[in-house]
Parts: structure tokens; sequence; C-alpha cells
């Protein structure tokens, strides 16, 4: 549980609208600094950013105003957004938090875990809220399938990218699979067991594509493909269970559900095979999953209550990003 940071109080809070402000609004930010602005329960009160011309140019389409040091900015602010480079989290989050500031933190939550552990103590000190922005835990269709899911055997991940020369400092591990890593802790009830990973660099000096087997304690076993080199795009996963099994479009936000029919039950109309009733759901939100996972951020403010993806769910994914990474450079080393 969120515990009442001082001065803070949660009849006041849950009446007004919180001032926050966004740091870093490159190509991921930009979306975030409009996304608040649109908030009826947040007030986007400035901009942050290394490169004054880029950070002006996104104020003046806000109608915010623009800092060009982030100490200035912290000062106006109740919560903070930080989409800067995973370099610069830890050094922008540790002073916020120290502050008393709420902290929405894009993903990875930061480089090491020893920064993400003081990261975790500075906001159980504040009592403040820490989230991670894990977005697929908003994606509506991952919402959805949650209510049929219960003791996954086999999970399938594929997370393909065209390149793009924007990201070049970490690799396609922390870069896209950090994303599935995190969904599958989350709905695995188990401790990680196993880890075996391959990867190599394409394009760049970083694995541009990997592929990880995660097997856990109570016998699931998850594969995961992650590429940044791909020609086209693909997000997918597909989950299987006792007499179930789940395909999910990340990106189309759909879902199919196939599952064994009882003994006395009769198969619908276009059902796939015998003894298999399949139903298929689009979807059709008013909300993307940004603009979801934003509002939630705000709401967990307001209401003083713990956030979707906290900042120890952010730290065990990163754990398990490193781990993938390592053994994938291990096995490299080992061809060479």
């Amino acid at each position: 549980m969120v515990a009442r940071t001082k001065g803070w109080n949660k009849m006041t809070v849950m009446n007004q609208r919180i001032k926050i402000g966004v740091f870093g609004v490159g190509h991921l930010g930009k979306h975030h600094a409009r996304i608040l602005n649109a908030l009826p329960t947040a007030e986007l009160v400035g901009i942050n950013d290394t490169d004054p011309q880029r950070g002006e140019e996104i104020a003046e389409r806000e109608k915010v105003p623009y800092y060009a040091r982030w100490e200035d900015l912290l000062e106006k602010c109740d919560a903070v957004d930080i989409v800067t480079p995973t370099t610069h989290h830890h050094c922008l989050a540790a002073p916020a938090l120290r502050a008393g500031k709420h902290v929405f933190i894009e993903k990875p939550i930061t480089k090491t875990l020893e920064e993400a552990d003081e990261l975790i103590e500075l906001a159980h000190k504040a009592g403040v809220v820490l989230q991670v922005g894990h977005i697929e835990r908003f994606n509506s269709a991952v919402m959805e399938i949650k209510r049929v899911l219960e003791s996954p055997r086999y999970i399938e991940v594929h997370r393909l990218s065209p390149y793009s020369p924007r990201v070049k400092d970490i690799g396609v591990v922390v870069d896209l699979m950090i994303h599935d890593l995190d969904l599958i802790l989350s709905l695995v009830k188990s401790p990680v067991e196993r880890c075996d990973a391959v990867g190599v660099p394409v394009l760049t000096q970083h694995e541009d594509i990997a592929s990880a087997r995660i097997t856990f304690e109570d016998g699931c076993v998850a594969n995961l493909t992650a590429s940044r080199v791909a020609i086209e795009p693909q997000r997918r996963i597909r989950i299987f269970q006792r007499n179930t099994f789940i395909s999910l479009d990340y990106q189309k936000q759909e879902y199919a559900v196939f599952r064994k029919l009882e003994e006395n039950e009769k198969p619908m109309m276009g059902d796939p095979m015998p003894g298999v009733s399949r139903y298929v759901l689009h979807m059709d939100r008013e909300e993307d999953a940004l603009t979801t996972e934003l509002g939630d951020f705000i709401r967990c403010v307001r209401e003083s209550r713990p956030p979707v993806v906290s900042g120890e769910d952010g730290r065990r994914a990163l754990a398990l990003a490193i781990q993938v990474t390592e053994e994938a450079r291990r096995n490299l080393q080992k061809e060479i």
C-alpha cells in the first residue's frame, strides 16, 4: 500500500488536478505530454528536455512553459513523468522522490538493479507512488484475457519490429523483450527456475535479435523472440493451459480463445476443429493503452493506492532482462 505523503491529504488530492511535468519529450515523451495535457484530472505544468529546440517546440504546442533546468520544473510539480533515455532515469527520479514527488518512469526502471533498489526505497520512505511504464499491462486485450487464465503451462511470444536508428545504446532484450518478460512474470505465479538465451548483433553493437527460454519452478515454460531487424512488425503472445489455448495480438488488441468442449457440449458453427470451440474478440476501446496507463497513474496519486506496475515489478522485469542478456552474451562468446 502507498503510505500517505507528508503534507498530502487524501481527500484534498482527490478533489484537485495533479500538477505534473514531463521530463524528456522525444519520440515517446511528446505523446506523454499530449495525453497528460488532455486529462481532466491532471495539469501539465511544464516540459524539460536536454534539446532546447525540441523542448520549446513541444511546450509551445501544448501551451505550457519550457524549463531548461529540470530542477526548476521539479519545484512546480506534484508528480513527474520521466521519459528520458534510461541512463538519466535514476538521476532524475531520485531527487524527485526525495522531494516527495510521485514518479512515473518509463521502462526499464533504471540501468542497474542497484539504482532500482534505491528508487524503491526512496518511494517507500516518502510514501509516494512509483510506477513503471510497462504499457502492455494496459493493453485492453491483455487486461481481458486474465479472466480466462488459470494456470499457464506454455507461453510463446514474438515481438518483431523493423530497424530504427533511434535506439543504439541498449540491446533488444532491454529495449523490446522486457515488455513481455514483465507480462509473463505477472501471469505466471511462480519463481523463475532457469533462463537460457541466445542473441546476436546485426546492425548495432548490441543484440538486435534474441531468443529466450524461461522455465518456472511450477513447470511452466515461456519461449520469447524479440527482433528489431524484422521486415514486418509483429507483437503476439500465445498461452496454453489445460483445455484452453489463447492467442493474442497486441497490435490489433484482439484475442482468440480455443477451448475444449465439454462431453455433452455441442460445437458452434465456425469452430476450427472437432471437439474445440473458438471465440474471437476485438477490444474496441475509446482509450489507447498509453492514455489508460497515464490516467491510471494519476488515479493512483489522487486515491493514494498502489500502481498496477510498481517499482518492485519494474525491478523484477529488469533483473530477468539482465539475466537473459548476460546468458545470450555468454553463448555468443562460446561461438566466437
